[in-house]
């Protein structure tokens, strides 16, 4: 299978699934520092969430896409 015809997968899949694989991404691409429009995606969706484990897992994200690496907090 090609990356494009992943990419084609992954757009087929809802929202949350979609969610799924970009954190799968990002996690293991690395613990770089995010753009400021992805922090701002992050924080959109952390006070939009219901379930407070995941804006729980979304603020410890935001922390590491501020920072880079690691949580500090």
């Amino acid at each position: 299978m090609t990356a494009v015809e992943i990419i084609e997968e992954i757009k087929r899949l809802p929202e949350a699934e979609q969610n799924r694989v970009i954190e799968f991404a990002r996690k293991s691409g690395g613990h770089g520092a995010l753009a400021p429009d992805e922090l701002g995606g992050l924080a959109k969706r952390m006070v939009e969430a219901k379930d407070p484990a995941e804006a729980g897992r979304l603020q410890a994200e935001i922390v590491r896409g501020f920072y880079g690496g690691q949580a500090h907090a």
